[in-house]
């Protein structure tokens, strides 16, 4: 446990209402968004400074108590969660969620790691200008979290993963000091660039405490479509064509196969079938559309009816408005609650080259039919940037927690492995943009190049020697 003396040092360092030790206010903070992990604490520390901040990793330092930085808690694979041992500190920034300034001209925005991405988009827009990361829990999930993950999204295909968006990094470093680099700096050629070491690290470098990010133009409209495609080779395809077509004007680009939109029909009020017949698979296209290319609604009407004429898509609906916009991103960003609540599920979050995902998901669906018959398969997600969530859902009638539910989840290990070799076999990754925490320890291990994790157990070693930040999270020690 934390000594009395560590506990009073933290309390006195984070002043009135920085911290929480009742056990009913600490429980929200050692459980894991997917309840994989129950872990304990007896100090949740919520400072409201990076002074504070720098102050409780001072103390921890000396101590040599573990840190586990916490933002929304929304991750799914446990990297914001204390393990059992009740001998960690965990470090909530809920309450360091200031923007700090906003620069229109400049097109960049300073805010800290407590601001919700939600606040962040906000921020942007009450000046004109768009900040772009967009992930269905962007209401409760924190920047900070966003940036210790590499947080990635829908917009992917336009803007680039979390680490494309930043400019500059404060960051709490290990023995408490603190790494001020917070410049707008388009080009800074100055050494290193030290702070894309703490981007995708998830706190087991230091903790991110503020961070200066790129704004971009916000578009005047946006051209929404579903296409009804015959499956993922197809969805490829019209990828190809349509970048060819709008280049830099496509900001998704997401597939979504039948088994996901039977799902969505099944638990979601509301949701409409788009289409008259039933399709193997469907995309959701966006376009930004800005006021200087008025003729790019025209186009795009265009493109898609010559896409269906000629047989390459099947059917295609164009939003006509802003609600009927809504209704086709609701159907998307939802599949995720539509499977929670059909029940259990296997979950996998790859990334492989965009020409083999087509041959990855006839592979895996061939390979599954064998290792789990009955089990269906629901892989939906980024097609533009190559990233699916390749989940599986048990048969049809599966009740939870059932002995058939229980088997099903007993498989997770073999599939786990099936799914995971084929995606290092085509040239992918096992976590595209979940990142690691305390869940894929071992797949890292498995498939990183001996050789990249080498040197980044040098860089852990050389940062935080006495293995204090985020014990137990990406690697062992």
């Amino acid at each position: 446990m934390i000594s009395g003396a560590a506990l009073a040092a933290l309390k006195a360092a984070l002043g009135p209402g920085g911290w929480l030790d009742v056990p009913a206010d600490v429980e929200p903070y050692t459980v894991d968004f997917r309840r994989l992990y129950h872990g304990r604490t007896t100090l949740v520390a919520r400072p409201d400074s990076v002074e504070k901040v720098a102050a409780v990793v001072r103390i921890c330092h000396a101590e040599r108590l573990g840190i586990v930085p916490h933002g929304g808690n929304t991750s799914y694979c446990g990297g914001a969660t204390p393990d059992e041992s009740g001998t960690e500190v965990v470090l909530s920034l809920a309450r360091m969620n200031r923007v700090r300034s906003v620069d229109p001209v400049g097109y960049s925005m300073v805010l800290e790691a407590g601001c919700t991405l939600h606040a962040a988009q906000a921020a942007a827009s009450a000046v004109g200008r768009l900040f772009p990361l967009s992930l269905g829990s962007e209401a409760s999930c924190q920047v900070g979290g966003n940036l210790s993950t590499n947080a990635g999204g829908t917009a992917v295909l336009r803007y680039g993963m979390m680490r494309d968006l930043v400019l500059g990094l404060e960051v709490v470093l290990p023995d408490g000091r603190v790494l001020d680099q917070l410049r707008s700096l388009r080009k800074d050629n100055t050494g290193y660039d030290v702070k894309q070491l703490f981007l995708g690290a998830e706190g087991t470098l230091g903790v991110i405490t503020a961070a200066c990010l790129k704004l971009f133009p916000a578009p005047d409209d946006y051209l929404t479509a579903l296409v009804a495609v015959g499956g993922m080779a197809e969805a490829v395809e019209l990828l190809g064509r349509t970048r060819s077509a709008f280049g830099d004007s496509i900001e998704a680009f997401e597939y979504l196969p039948r088994a996901a939109l039977e799902l969505a029909r099944t638990h979601l009020a509301g949701v409409i079938a788009p289409f008259d017949a039933p399709h193997p698979g469907c995309v959701l296209i966006e376009l930004a559309a800005p006021r200087t290319l008025p003729e790019l609604g025209a186009r795009f009407e265009e493109y898609l009816g010559a896409e269906v004429e000629a047989g390459r898509a099947l059917d295609a609906v164009l939003a006509a408005s802003g609600q009927q916009r809504d209704a086709l991103w609701f159907l998307r960003e939802h599949i995720p609650e539509a499977q929670v609540r059909e029940g259990a599920s296997i979950k996998h979050d790859v990334s492989l080259p965009i020409a083999r995902l087509a041959e990855f998901v006839g592979t895996a669906e061939r390979r599954l039919a064998e290792l789990a018959p009955g089990a269906r398969v629901v892989g939906y997600g980024h097609v533009g940037d190559g990233n699916l969530h390749f989940n599986l859902s048990p048969a049809p009638g599966t009740l939870r927690g059932s002995p058939a539910e229980a088997s099903f989840l007993g498989l997770a290990p073999v599939v786990n492995r099936a799914m995971h070799d084929l995606v290092a076999e085509l040239g992918g990754s096992f976590s595209a943009e979940h990142g690691i925490g305390r869940l894929k320890i071992a797949e890292l291990e498995r498939y990183e190049d001996p050789v990249a994790l080498s040197l980044m157990r040098s860089i852990k070693d050389a940062l935080d020697p006495q293995g204090i930040m985020n014990p137990g999270k990406v690697l062992r020690r």
